[in-house]
């Protein structure tokens, strides 16, 4: 989560809306770690990347042709199928529409596993809500763009030096202490000193 835009992750939303298209972008990208799933196109079983899951549907990377109305299902989890319709394809990507919404708090709490045994890293999610921060004896308005149990990414007009020690307090939410690791423009990717529980992130991503 931390690392910087040309990382590229699955991310989460409580959103019931399906992902939209990625945007354009022209500079070289890396996969860092995408969740693999699997899609049910015409009834055949293919391997998939999902880039992004809401709670209505997701954004997958597919390897056939498929077009907006096709219905299909994915595998989130073994044994855990979801059927859906492609709501919208660009290149590679395809928008898919759940028949019904998913639990997002679940898929937070099983992080997947990969092939080595190893579980990935904290899954991060999208979130686009106002906070505080503080830092070298200043404070600064900016804005959560996504965030983990160990970390966050914002938006703020401030210059941060990396390593540079901070405070930072999202709306209804209690100070989490944490260090700049990373700034592009106003994108600002922080991680904190502990982690956060899950119980305590999924009850405040889950306010409206």
């Amino acid at each position: 989560m931390l690392a910087q835009d040309r990382a590229e992750e699955t991310s989460y939303s409580f959103s019931p809306d399906v992902p939209p298209p990625p945007e354009r972008r022209h500079e070289a990208r890396h996969i860092k770690i995408l969740r693999v799933g699997a899609i049910f196109i015409d009834g055949r079983r293919e391997l998939c990347l999902i880039r992004n899951i809401s709670a209505g549907g997701l954004m997958a990377h597919v390897y056939s042709n498929v077009h907006p109305g096709q219905p299909v299902s994915v595998e989130l989890k073994s044994n855990q199928r979801v059927a859906g319709h492609v709501v919208w394809v660009r290149d590679s990507n395809a928008g898919i529409a759940f028949d019904s919404e998913i639990d997002i708090a679940e898929f937070l709490a099983n992080p997947a596993t990969l092939d080595n045994g190893w579980k990935a890293r904290a899954p991060r999610v999208e979130v686009d809500r106002a906070c505080m921060l503080r830092a070298g004896g200043r404070t600064y308005s900016a804005r959560t763009r996504n965030i983990s149990q160990s970390g966050v990414k914002i938006d703020v007009a401030a210059a941060l030096e990396p390593d540079t020690e901070v405070m930072l307090t999202p709306e209804n939410f209690r100070p989490i202490a944490g260090t700049v690791r990373w700034q592009q423009g106003r994108a600002c990717g922080i991680a904190f000193h502990q982690i956060i529980p899950l119980a305590e992130l999924v009850a405040w991503l889950k306010q409206r």
